[in-house]
């Protein structure tokens, strides 16, 4: 029997990840969705992550693709290695990439990738807490993330409240757009999906085919890679960000 076609691409960047990946979550989401295919790109991990993802490969062939980056290279460029390789070597129609720690859950990532069609061509996952969801977040996360989500929002000139989330679809042809060339900031590369697909499509069509949905449940993982230092330094990678992007909008 052959293989059932992917029709979904998942993009997991890894770093480090030998003892915090959930491998039963995923062992059992690819049992039940074969039309999924997993693509892990490990960045230059100084563990046995590698191992890891190989020995999941072993089990499902078919369904899970590494990739290894000798050095580390950030997650953004990770993800973009991971979307490239889709684009190239598959004819996979919805791609999108989630956190190796499964803070959202790839039954949540892959009910958003469904939801991909004509009138829908990125649809994001967006943190906000209500009565009817579960979003768990440490409260010195959460007003920082606020502070620098309203700081993007302004950026951006877009009414959004998440764009850190890491949990995002893509139509094969706007992953294109927003893949196609490096990111300036190694974490911050969600704003400059953004800025790309805004600027390629323009706000109009952006906004007619664009979905920010609240999430069912997103879970602090906590061991953020993410060191305090780059507290700083992630002010001056938004400006580069707001300065080159509305430079190239000029």
């Amino acid at each position: 029997m052959k293989p059932t076609p992917a029709t979904l691409g998942l993009i997991i960047p890894c770093y480090n990840e030998e003892t915090r990946l959930p491998g039963v979550a995923f062992q059992n989401f690819l049992a039940k969705n074969p039309n999924t295919l997993l693509i892990f790109v490990d960045d230059g991990s100084q563990d046995n992550t590698l191992v890891v993802l190989e020995q999941l490969r072993s089990k499902f062939p078919d369904k899970v693709i590494v990739l290894a980056q000798g050095n580390n290279q950030g997650k953004a460029e990770a993800v973009r290695r991971g979307v490239r390789h889709v684009l190239s070597e598959t004819s996979i129609a919805q791609l999108g990439f989630l956190d190796a720690d499964l803070a959202t859950s790839l039954e949540e990532g892959f009910l958003l990738g469904q939801q991909l069609g004509p009138s829908k061509q990125f649809i994001f996952g967006s943190r906000i807490l209500k009565v009817d969801n579960t979003i768990k977040r440490k409260w010195y996360r959460f007003l920082i993330g606020r502070m620098v989500a309203s700081v993007i929002s302004k950026m951006l000139r877009l009414p959004v409240y998440d764009t850190q989330c890491g949990c995002k679809m893509f139509s094969r042809e706007w992953a294109a757009v927003a893949f196609k060339a490096p990111f300036l900031s190694r974490w911050l590369f969600d704003v400059e999906l953004f800025y790309r697909l805004l600027h390629h499509f323009g706000k109009a069509e952006f906004t007619a085919k664009t979905i920010e949905t609240p999430l069912e449940q997103w879970i602090d993982q906590g061991d953020s890679k993410i060191s305090w230092s780059y507290g700083i330094q992630m002010w001056w990678d938004l400006f580069i960000i707001w300065k080159h992007y509305n430079r190239a909008n000029t």
